[in-house]
């Protein structure tokens, strides 16, 4: 395509055949669009194929690992690459800032802040948007790691930000798979959180002087120490967030935040008792 961005797309799936085409047609304009799929059973494979994706497949064992190995294993065709789950849309702002993008940048990525739409209304005070993540990065020599259940960019690489968005659909249309994902996450988030003991003066100092982002990992962990953790966390994101100006579905959306929270405490104490921390 003559007038494609000089970026690479990188979509990770797992059984994503009814997502995964709005993600694709959002980036339809781009000419090197890779899946990297986890195993699937249903037919997300032949919808990739179908839109001109490349499809590589490999086990899922986290999502820093799978996205390290992405970079280390496939041949981009472009300098950047663009990181998208199947459930995320990328804006065409976002789509448009791609074509500026400068190899000759001194930077290792850039910080891109989804929009988290919760049954089509974007709930924007209590996801504290803009959170950050890194998602348009170096093709060669970017490196993730793990925190909790998602990644973030390794301590060394150097970051700026792109002013556009992308869309993350966290609607819930079944609560059982909900609820089996999140127990999933509060594993991955109590056996790190508890793999890297910490103070609680050295998670305050972090609040009180760190970058915006450390500030919000500082306030992640000092949650863990907090009493009554899940009435805390509704109390934040609906009240002192302004989750009631994001409309109806943020009350269910900031419920369901404290009904992780409370799986997440239980986990924690399971696997204290356990020996593990």
């Amino acid at each position: 395509m003559a007038d494609s961005p000089p970026v690479s797309i990188l979509i990770l799936t797992l059984n994503e055949e009814k997502k995964l085409p709005a993600c694709l047609a959002a980036v339809a304009r781009f000419d090197d669009i890779v899946v990297l799929d986890s195993g699937s059973t249903d037919r997300t494979a032949a919808v990739a194929r179908a839109a001109g994706a490349r499809v590589f497949v490999n086990p899922f064992r986290d999502f820093a690992s799978q996205r390290n190995h992405a970079h280390e294993t496939i041949a981009f065709k472009h300098p950047w690459v663009l990181h998208l789950d199947a459930d995320e849309i990328m804006m065409p702002e976002l789509a448009a800032e791609c074509t500026t993008l400068d190899p000759a940048a001194p930077l290792d990525g850039y910080y891109i802040a989804p929009r988290m739409m919760f049954h089509g209304n974007w709930l924007r005070r209590c996801t504290d948007f803009p959170a950050w993540q890194a998602r348009c990065v170096r093709a060669r020599g970017f490196r993730f790691i793990q925190t909790g259940h998602g990644q973030r960019e390794a301590p060394e690489m150097r970051m700026g930000r792109l002013a556009g968005n992308y869309l993350h659909d966290i609607s819930v249309d079944d609560i059982a798979e909900w609820e089996a994902r999140h127990q999933r996450y509060a594993r991955q988030e109590a056996s790190q959180f508890l793999a890297a003991p910490e103070t609680l003066g050295q998670t305050l100092q972090k609040l009180l002087a760190g970058a915006p982002l450390a500030r919000r990992r500082a306030l992640k962990r000092l949650s863990y120490h907090l009493p009554a953790r899940p009435l805390m966390r509704l109390l934040y994101q609906y009240v002192l967030r302004g989750g009631f100006l994001d409309g109806a579905g943020a009350w269910r959306y900031c419920l369901l935040l404290a009904r992780y929270e409370r799986i997440a405490a239980a986990e924690i104490k399971r696997q204290r008792a356990a020996g593990h921390g």
